[in-house]
């Protein structure tokens, strides 16, 4: 049933990868121990991964810490070219990726093929800045000097992914890494191994060398804690909760090592009296229910005005209708990634109920025979401080509350812990301008769904979304896994 990994040039769209294995210095390693089902299928195994050691990992940072200065003297071009021959690579394998992570993970396969078609194409823009300029020319105040400046990778880093976008994000991370002159070493989650294994096939099958790129599975309290301690780690970019990445922080700044952190959100849409009701519930439906509300910049707050209220939650109600959870091959919404996040949805629902909140949307019976299909879920009669209105769900479950107006709502949207999206619906130029002047977000969508990003643009957060520091994806991103000399020179 389980099959090693030695064929690398396998087009092939039979899943002819159940097995993940570490990578580390080109060799593909350990034994796979962790079994991992597919949500949506009791019983049907997804893949197989080893459980990684802290001796793993120095084995790891040892081959990426030999391998890096030869990588970085590598001309920037040539390496953009590897870069860009691995997206390609994915690009002609999408099929078989992606049906090995709507298995893994759960989502729909328009949802996965989509995922890989984004991998693909990060890698392709940042193989692309190799042919970029990356320093500067400036005048000198003094006689017969000019002055340039340059860019320095900082040498090895450690990369710490999650699972709800799990080649998407392994790949935005890696690649301005790489096509800095930087050695990786990244630890995937554990409920989606074979996501990143794909990646590592693919820089591997496009020419990256030995070590360049290394692979370690596990628990984050092994593996991760391992790789930030190490004091050969240069820097760490991490995405996931906000109480591991404020701990990997704390780790990583005693030293003074570069630390990056992608964290939680509770992103609010602001609904105004002048907006379509019907275009409006689309928007929210989108960010709330699509992905199964399994992404960092998912809506799961709403505000809404009197006027609009009773039009936009009945238009919401039909919207939610629509999103019918099942098998991610063919339903409209993907099964919840596992059992803890399934018995988390019920909860946060559950225990809202109790409180007073009325459930418009989501009758579950609570049964998992059928796999984690949890429906898409809208809470209303809620106070502003009740935690299905303050804390992440990580569901398909928004709840809509009603402002007099709108500077009640951007207060209320502001007041959070989190910010990292948040969005407004308005026919209304005034309005829109003011919001994302103020809104307190690093991304503001207007009548647009908060889930959802361009790859050239910086992607980040403020509050306890981020450390608020460098930015992910486009140009910026080089930024992080970089770090300036200014070089003068006489004549």
């Amino acid at each position: 049933m389980t099959s090693t990994i030695t064929d690398h040039s396998t087009n092939s769209t039979e899943r002819d990868l159940i097995t993940a294995r570490h990578l580390i210095n080109g060799e593909w390693l350990g034994g796979a121990d962790t079994e991992r089902m597919n949500p949506a299928r009791p019983g049907e195994l997804a893949a197989l991964s080893p459980s990684g050691t802290a001796a793993d990992v120095d084995a790891a940072i040892t081959a990426a810490t030999a391998a890096q200065p030869a990588w970085a003297a590598l001309p920037a071009p040539s390496r953009g070219a590897i870069l860009m021959a691995a997206g390609n690579l994915l690009l002609d394998r999408q099929a078989a990726i992606a049906e090995d992570l709507v298995r893994e993970e759960g989502k729909t396969l328009a949802e996965a093929k989509g995922e890989v078609k984004r991998a693909s194409d990060v890698l392709r823009f940042f193989g692309s800045l190799g042919w970029a300029a990356t320093g500067e020319v400036l005048p000198s105040g003094l006689p017969d000097t000019t002055i340039t400046t340059r860019r320095e990778p900082l040498g090895v880093v450690g990369l710490i992914t999650p699972w709800n976008f799990p080649i998407a994000i392994p790949a935005w991370k890696a690649a301005p890494a790489l096509i800095s002159g930087n050695a990786v070493v990244i630890k995937p989650a554990e409920l989606t191994p074979l996501s990143a294994t794909h990646l590592a096939r693919a820089l591997q099958d496009a020419g990256l060398p030995a070590g360049v790129f290394n692979v370690v599975h596990g628990k984050g309290r092994v593996v991760g804690d391992a790789l930030a301690r190490d004091p050969r780690i240069a820097g760490m970019s991490f995405t996931g909760s906000t109480n591991v990445g404020l701990g990997l922080q704390e780790i990583l700044s005693a030293r003074r090592a570069r630390v990056q952190l992608e964290m939680g959100g509770k992103n609010g849409v602001l609904v105004l009296d002048d907006a379509d009701p019907r275009k409006a519930a689309q928007v929210v439906a989108a960010g709330a229910f699509g992905l199964t509300g399994q992404a960092c910049t998912a809506t799961s707050r709403v505000y809404v005005t009197p006027g609009i209220r009773a039009a936009f939650l009945a238009a919401l109600t039909e919207e939610a209708a629509q999103y019918t959870a099942g098998d991610g091959f063919d339903a409209r919404m993907g099964a919840v990634v596992s059992s803890q996040q399934f018995e988390q949805n019920q909860a946060a629902v559950r225990t809202a109920v109790e409180r007073g909140a009325t459930l418009l949307h989501g009758e579950y019976d609570g049964g998992t025979d059928a796999g984690f299909r949890f429906p898409a879920a809208i809470l209303t009669d809620l106070p502003f401080d009740d935690a299905a209105v303050t804390e992440e769900i990580f569901g398909p479950v928004v709840a809509v509350l009603e402002v007099p107006d709108y500077e009640a709502g951007l207060a209320a949207i502001n007041d959070s812990r989190y910010g990292l999206t948040a969005g407004i619906c308005t026919d209304s130029l005034a309005f829109s301008t003011d919001f994302a002047a103020r809104a307190q977000a690093g991304v503001i969508k207007v009548n647009r769904p908060t889930a959802g990003l361009d790859l050239n643009v910086p992607f980040g957060g403020v509050k306890d979304s981020s450390t608020n520091t460098f930015r992910e994806q486009g140009k910026s991103a080089l930024d992080f896994f970089t770090w300036g000399k200014t070089v003068y020179t006489g004549v």
